[in-house]
């Protein structure tokens, strides 16, 4: 399959070291099977950062057995919960290889904040969230599994329009 991460360098080794400890399912090298998602990451990096924005495209192999994998199909209370606590800074992710599941973006964030700060419930969280045109993402959690399902296949500068 091949995948996607935005940015504003040429990663050809990956690795899993480098990421930030609070994001969705916890530090490792995040891609996605969406392109355009992967623009719109590597056009925001590239604003903050005052350098031009790169998508990376790897291909990830397709057989996953063997390795520790989470998936998580939708939106739910499981998805929630993990998100949540990894978020906080806990290291949920290190029983797994590999985490597949939704993105808490911005506008998916500030809903999954108003149960992190007790003002709704799960049920009312997930009810919102369903209105939410959901993205992917992959979390490789580890370089030995990173090196062996990841493959460099070339990368390309995004202008500002996301083309």
């Amino acid at each position: 399959m091949i995948v996607y991460h935005g940015t504003t360098e040429i990663i050809k080794k990956p690795d899993a070291v480098h990421s930030k400890r609070f994001l969705d399912f916890g530090k490792g090298f995040y891609v996605t099977s969406f392109e355009n998602q992967a623009k719109k990451w590597a056009i925001r990096k590239g604003v903050r950062q005052r350098k031009n924005p790169i998508v990376n495209v790897y291909e990830l192999k397709d057989d996953l057995d063997g390795y520790k994998v989470l998936s998580f199909d939708k939106e739910n209370e499981q998805w929630l919960d993990f998100v949540c606590a990894c978020r906080k800074g806990e290291e949920l992710n290190q029983n797994y290889d590999i985490i597949i599941g939704n993105v808490a973006d911005d506008d998916v964030f500030k809903t999954v904040d108003m149960y992190f700060k007790g003002l709704w419930d799960k049920e009312k969280v997930l009810s919102e969230l369903r209105y939410y045109k959901m993205n992917n993402q992959i979390c490789i959690v580890n370089q030995k599994t990173l090196d062996a399902v990841l493959n460099f296949k070339e990368s390309y500068e995004v202008d500002s329009n996301g083309r």
